[in-house]
């Protein structure tokens, strides 16, 4: 049986991530967002279990009008500790800006919008194609997390 992402198993066997781009909850550097660079921020996996056998990684911002938006969804990734600054570590799908890349935060004027950098850990390679939307990939992933983490940083846009 599936299981929702939103609906992950209270035993889901959690991962740390960290950056050395940025802390927990502090500010992105303009050079991982869209007023500078667009480099994706390094990333730093713990408590990876044994069975991950592909990473996952989906970049969203809760705090976008009207919906979440969706800022990288990247999988197949090989279970590896660390993920370099502007990589492209597996296969890309369709974000919201409807591009297969990384886009950093870029958000509308007003206040800080959070960023959060989705890890995770699967006990299977999936068998989906590059170009594959939000949707296609947490229904493919759905049955095969193991673990999950999280780093969540804050962006206000500085040209307005």
């Amino acid at each position: 049986m599936k299981k929702a992402i939103s609906q992950i198993s209270e035993d889901l066997r959690l991962l740390n991530i960290t950056s050395t781009g940025f802390q927990h909850e502090g500010i992105i550097p303009i050079l991982y967002t869209g007023e500078g660079s667009n480099y994706n921020p390094p990333l730093q996996i713990e408590k990876l279990p044994e069975e991950t056998k592909s990473l996952v990684f989906i970049v969203e911002d809760p705090d976008a009008p009207g919906r979440v938006f969706t800022h990288w969804i990247v999988w197949n990734i090989p279970p590896v500790k660390n993920i370099e600054e502007n990589s492209v570590p597996g296969v890309q799908g369709i974000n919201d800006f409807t591009v297969h890349q990384y886009r950093g935060p870029n958000p509308p004027s007003g206040g800080a919008h959070h960023y959060h950098f989705k890890v995770f850990a699967l006990n299977r390679i999936l068998n989906l194609n590059e170009g594959a939307t939000r949707i296609e990939l947490e229904k493919a992933m759905s049955p095969y997390i193991i673990a999950f983490g999280e780093i969540t940083g804050l962006y206000k846009r500085t040209f307005i």
